[in-house]
């Protein structure tokens, strides 16, 4: 079931996010309460560092993302929480630079940043699209992006 006081601030739509898609080996995610999240013309970036991808920067519809995320890996295990956030906001618009560490069910670890922008409307706000990236090829996160 959907958390609806997370879609209320910004602090909680984002973890919302985090919520969903990180699971231990056998969690069912639960894709109505992801979509609740964003908005319907939403889609979801990731830019890639890996030397051997043809295509370092994938878009892709909500709904292939939620397709996408049905591939037997993701089943196994994929643990991933914020580390700290840095969010600028005005007028019902926000960007929100999430950092974040992930682990798999291979123990490959992994810190990086999601991007967020947000619009606030409907008294609520909504995710118009994503973009993230991690430290695969040794770039770390700068320090401003990890708190304290």
């Amino acid at each position: 079931m959907a958390d609806t006081t997370a879609v209320k601030s910004i602090d909680g739509i984002v973890k919302e996010v985090l919520r969903v898609i990180s699971g231990e080996k056998g969690k069912v995610r639960n894709w109505d309460v992801f979509r609740t999240l964003f908005l319907p013309t939403a889609n979801v970036t990731v830019h890639s560092h890996d030397e051997f991808n043809p295509e370092p920067v994938v878009t892709v519809s909500l709904q292939e993302y939620i397709r996408l995320m049905h591939d037997p890996y993701y089943d196994k295990e994929l643990i991933e929480y914020e580390i700290s956030k840095v969010v600028d906001e005005y007028n019902g618009i926000a960007n929100v630079f999430q950092s974040y560490y992930a682990k798999d069910f291979e123990n490959h670890e992994e810190k990086g940043i999601t991007s967020y922008q947000l619009v606030y409307f409907k008294n609520r706000w909504w995710i118009a699209n994503i973009v993230w990236t991690g430290n695969s090829n040794g770039v770390e996160v700068p320090k401003k992006y990890l708190g304290n």
